[in-house]
């Protein structure tokens, strides 16, 4: 049993310093916010745009290992009321024998503190609740523990319940996310007494779009996390590239530069991306190979999108307008 749990532990903090599937601490993972829409980051975008946003992501780690992490994750967003948005995000986990399912409900206002300058305000909420346990239906002996513990007799599982505050600041191009992830402590799992028990963690997302005269789209970000119970922190650097045309279709391309902030000149994991808008279809692609001991092991990760956009509508108020589009050329 000591060694199914040294193992399961070692799992566990493997992802997490490395960046891989430990939604726990939040979603989302790896570089696919980038390809999503920017709800995917923080509640406040909840409801920012003309339509009602549903997007799906299939994302596989580490091609190549056995038993490596995979993910499924829907995220969808709406407007209503003019100022106010909805959303939901809804993820199932598998990690080896070890599972995880979430879901996150998402409450964002949007306020216009200056029309003329083009400043708003949005303030957002979320309740959160994840589930993790053990699957036990493909333990086998090993050299190390050539017999299964008698005590494990069932598929061991706990839930959680927490909240994510968040406000976002835009002024004309440039936006700027705070939010404070997972702010109450964690109950502590009754099958291993030695996880951490604080999961909050803040994340700043800041960028701007700079427009061209021939209906494309510049857009650097940085993507800055910082976990409180340990003090790690990661930062995404990043640069999206979109071309429209007068419909409003468009394809995009992107690449991310992910790094510890401790060790900026040695990057956790770099990556390319792709993605096609056309009607209301959307798809991508990303991959993102990580820079550890694991890079002669695997094919890196890679990470599917497929969304619609539809009812659309213009919102009457400003505060709910985004800065994508043709029609984005002239204020």
């Amino acid at each position: 049993m000591k060694t199914l749990i040294k193992y399961i532990f070692y799992v566990l903090f493997l992802c997490s310093t490395t960046q891989g599937i430990t939604q726990e601490l939040n979603l989302p993972v790896f570089s696919q916010y980038l390809a999503d829409s920017n709800f995917v980051v923080a509640p406040t975008f909840a409801g920012i745009g003309d339509n009602f946003r549903i997007r799906l992501n299939a994302l596989t780690q580490w091609v190549g290992i056995t038993n490596a992490p995979d993910n499924q994750a829907l995220y969808a967003d709406l407007r209503f009321a003019d100022r106010s948005g909805l959303g939901v995000s809804l993820y199932n986990d598998r990690n080896g024998n070890t599972r995880q399912q979430g879901f996150k409900l998402s409450y964002a206002h949007h306020l216009t503190l200056d029309y003329k300058t083009q400043q708003y305000l949005s303030l957002g909420l979320s309740v959160n609740t994840n589930s993790f346990s053990i699957d036990i239906q493909n333990f086998s002996p090993t050299v190390d523990m050539p017999f299964i513990d008698p005590f494990v007799t069932d598929n061991r599982a706990v839930t959680n319940l927490n909240f994510d505050v968040g406000a976002l600041y835009r002024y004309r191009d440039i936006f700027v996310s705070v939010n404070a992830n997972n702010i109450l402590p964690k109950e502590i799992d009754k099958f291993a007494g030695f996880e951490p028990d604080l999961l909050f963690n803040l994340q700043v997302y800041s960028g701007y779009t700079y427009r061209t005269n021939n209906y494309s789209q510049w857009e650097p970000s940085i993507f800055y996390q910082q976990y409180i119970s340990d003090g790690r922190s990661s930062t995404d650097i990043n640069l999206k590239y979109r071309k429209y045309n007068r419909d409003n279709d468009y394809y995009w391309l992107g690449a991310t530069y992910r790094f510890l902030n401790d060790q900026v000149g040695n990057p956790l994991g770099i990556g390319p991306m792709v993605g096609l808008k056309k009607s209301i279809f959307f798809v991508s692609y990303a991959y993102q190979v990580t820079l550890n001991e694991f890079i002669t092991l695997n094919s890196g990760t890679h990470s599917i999108t497929i969304g619609l956009d539809f009812l659309q509508g213009r919102g009457s108020c400003p505060c709910t307008a985004t800065n994508e589009g043709a029609r984005t050329w002239a204020y």
